[in-house]
């Protein structure tokens, strides 16, 4: 069974910094996290902790916010099953709903039904908000649609429910992939699901490409997108804090996206782009 290490970050003062600090232990290799009124409790497998790198992160060393950190083994413990504990269902704009098979249904015009896994972090409830905010405006009826870092393949589900007529999900964690397709099957989406990043990309077309990763993987990954892209398709990116857009839109300019629309909530971003 996996090992975890438990960190304890103590944040002075707690807002708007706990989120921030989550999106940067996220590029680390953080997986879960948990909000204490002093600040933030986060979860690690052990063998993918670099501390000399974690003691880098700027925030550590901001001017403007003091964070100091514990940490400790944590005990061999089902960790899923925890997790599912901890889920809580999201509802958009009371028009869509992501729940688990455990959650009651709410009655709304569309519902996502997923079994929770590790591969669902706190930090991304937000982004996960933003994204299906910016499809639902969107048309997906018979297009071919790229989930990239699909996790628990929320959104490519909701793009097939949206009448999508060919949706690819591509993510590096196995049991991501594994989890995708039971999804899929449970939510009656038929859909393809690869190991793998963006370097399994060959020359196959898409009119939409998602990807809700993180700022560094999108920085590397979106000329890759672009390529990949048809003319005049649409490219929807978060996993973004409010502080990563100027560097995000750097790129997306140089490869010569549009960008249509621009959501925000709380420190995270959404950004819909157009080829």
């Amino acid at each position: 069974m996996t090992q975890y290490l438990e960190f304890d970050f103590k944040i002075e003062p707690v807002e708007p910094w706990n989120e921030i600090l989550m999106a940067e232990l996220i590029e680390q290799g953080f997986d879960s996290f948990t909000e204490n009124p002093d600040g933030i409790l986060a979860y690690i497998q052990a063998d993918l902790l670099n501390e000399e790198e974690l003691k880098q992160q700027w925030l550590l060393n901001h001017d403007e916010v003091k964070i100091s950190y514990t940490y400790k083994e944590m005990p061999n413990i089902n960790w899923n099953e925890e997790w599912e504990k901890n889920f809580q269902p999201i509802n958009i704009e009371d028009k869509v709903l992501i729940r688990a098979e455990f959650h009651e249904s709410q009655g709304l015009e569309e519902e996502i039904i997923i079994q929770p896994k590790m591969s669902f972090g706190t930090g991304h409830h937000a982004t996960t908000y933003l994204m299906i905010q910016q499809m639902m405006d969107m048309d997906f009826n018979g297009k071919k649609v790229l989930d990239m870092g699909c996790g628990t393949s929320v959104l490519a589900i909701y793009a097939k429910k949206k009448g999508a007529a060919d949706v690819l999900g591509i993510d590096i964690d196995e049991w991501a992939v594994e989890n995708s397709r039971e999804n899929a099957e449970r939510n009656n989406t038929p859909m393809r699901v690869e190991l793998g990043t963006a370097d399994n990309l060959g020359q196959e077309k898409f009119d939409i490409i998602l990807a809700n990763i993180n700022r560094n993987i999108l920085i590397s990954d979106i000329p890759r997108y672009v390529e990949v892209l048809e003319e005049g398709g649409s490219l929807l990116l978060s996993g973004l804090c409010f502080f990563d857009v100027d560097d995000i839109m750097q790129v997306c300019e140089e490869q010569k996206l549009h960008l249509q629309r621009k959501l925000q909530r709380e420190e995270w971003c959404s950004l819909l782009l157009t080829k």
